[in-house]
Formats: structure tokens, sequence, C-alpha cells
């Protein structure tokens, strides 16, 4: 995903409240999803934006200072500050974002930790450690072992390991990135984590192509991630949705949400929104080099 050199990037889609101070706080993020400029799971706001544009960005810094100064410093920390909020509410999703150092994923140097999207070379990112709970979350019950599952956007290979984890050696996980020296960092992160032997195995894979064609081989899967935002949802990706699988989606373009694709067991589709996002766009590699 694309960020500019000078990026605001933090919010929440709305939890059942577990401590006072995060049911303050989604109150106000609930009066902010209409706008564009800040939304759950992938807010990026460019500086561009005339400042008093962004109702609420007091709430925003204090939070965001919170977590800087809590001296998150390891993995099962960050795990902490996100269950405490109640943005994890599964101990399963707890377990693999436990198991599953994001440190190793993130470039040298980076607050790996800290719960912002960063920059990972070639006008992407990876994204913020909440919104990748929540995806995860969407989607855990379409993740048992022994499913198959797609990570459209897979970026350096983050959450296709989760997924290969929570599939585990008798599924099959499959990342497909369109920026080939992206797919070669990723084979590599994964190689040092948790998800090493799926890898070795050929449980988890990480592929070279289009993701908006999806990746017929594994295909039906019962889940399906991606992280871009498209103008409508790709048609190859809801026929490889296997009946009884799910789809999570972010749909538009200025204005986007986050839609959850059902596929019934008699083959029709039902599809709900989930909460307002602001994405980038799930485009054609060229374009994304040039940046859009």
């Amino acid at each position: 995903m694309k960020m500019s050199s000078s990026v605001v990037a933090y919010s929440f889609r709305y939890f059942p409240p577990l401590k006072q101070r995060a049911l303050a706080y989604f109150s106000v993020q609930r009066r902010l999803r209409r706008r564009p400029l800040r939304s759950p799971c992938t807010a990026l706001v460019t500086t561009s934006l005339n400042a008093t544009s962004f109702t609420g960005n007091s709430l925003f810094r204090r939070m965001e200072r919170f977590w800087a100064g809590s001296s998150i410093d390891k993995n099962k920390g960050m795990v902490a500050h996100l269950k405490g909020y109640g943005v994890i509410q599964s101990n399963k999703v707890a377990e693999v974002m436990e198991t599953v150092d994001r440190a190793l994923f993130v470039p040298d140097g980076s607050p790996a930790y800290e719960d912002s999207p960063m920059q990972i070379g070639f006008n992407a990112t990876i994204s913020a450690p909440h919104m990748h709970a929540t995806c995860l979350q969407l989607l855990e019950k379409n993740l048992l072992p022994g499913m198959h599952a797609l990570d459209v956007g897979s970026g350096t290979g983050y959450l296709t390991a989760c997924f290969a984890l929570m599939v585990g050696p008798q599924g099959h996980a499959i990342g497909v990135e369109h920026i080939p020296e992206l797919v070669a960092v990723s084979i590599k992160n994964v190689e040092k984590s948790a998800a090493a032997p799926l890898l070795k195995d050929g449980s988890l894979a990480l592929h070279v192509g289009d993701g908006r064609e999806g990746w017929p081989e594994f295909a039906p899967y019962d889940a399906i991630h991606v992280g871009a935002a498209s103008p409508e949802i790709p048609k190859p990706l809801v026929d490889q949705l296997k009946p009884g699988g799910r789809l999570v989606i972010p749909v538009g373009n200025i204005f986007q949400e986050l839609k959850v694709v059902d596929k019934n067991e008699d083959g029709s589709v039902t599809v709900r929104t989930e909460t307002s996002v602001r994405y980038v766009p799930l485009t054609s590699r060229e374009a994304q080099l040039r940046g859009y």
C-alpha cells in the first residue's frame, strides 16, 4: 500500500468496550467514520490535508503517544495492548499474532510493535497491527485446520504466515503479490518465522501474480483477504470462493467500505458492509510503481 512521505495513520473499528478509555475512544471514532480521511483498518492520512479538517486529532495523538511511550518492545506486549483495547477478542487470533513476530516482517530499524503501517518499498506498506487483527477475526472461522486461504497483496508475508499457522499443514495458505522483489523478501521473512516449516512443506506458498485474478491452483478457498481497495468486487475472487467461504475486501474509490462477502452453500452470495475504510487502490504493478 502506498504511503506518502509524511503520514498519520491510526484508527479502530468499533468493538465491545473492555475498558472505559476504549469506549470513549470508539465513540469518537464512530462519529469520524463518515470522513474519508480517517477510517478503520487502513486509515492513511497525508499531511496535504488541512489540519483543521482532522477532527479528533488531539485524541488520536494521545493514543499514539500511549503506544509509543509504553515500551512495547516485544511482540506479546503489542498483542496484549490490542487485547486490552478490545481490538483482539479471539484467543486464536491472539495466539497466532503472538507466534508470528511482526519484527521479522518490517524493514530493519522500524518500530515493529507500534500500531502503525510502515513503508516496505515499491510504494507499498505493511498494514498496522490492529488492521491485521481485524481481518484475522473476520476470517477466523474460515481459517480452521485443513482449510484453504488466499492473501491478495501479500506484501512482506506477515498475514499469509498467520493464515498458514491457522490452517496448518493439512491446509494451504497462498500469498499473491505483483512485485517480484517483495515476494523474494516475503519468502526470506517467512523462513525466519514460526511459519517456516509450512513454507518448506508447501502448505504455505508466496507467488508473483496479479491478485485480482486470484490463484486458481488451490481454489476454491475458504478465506480470501484483499489488502487494497477495488472499484468493485473482482469476479474471479468470488468464483474462487468455496461455498461457505468468506472474502474480506475494501471496495470503493475515494469513499470505501470494507465488504464481507459470504458465499452460501447454494452458491448464492451475500455482501455486507463491515465499516468505512481508506485503502490504497488494488491496481496493476505498473500503476503502483509509478504511484498510481
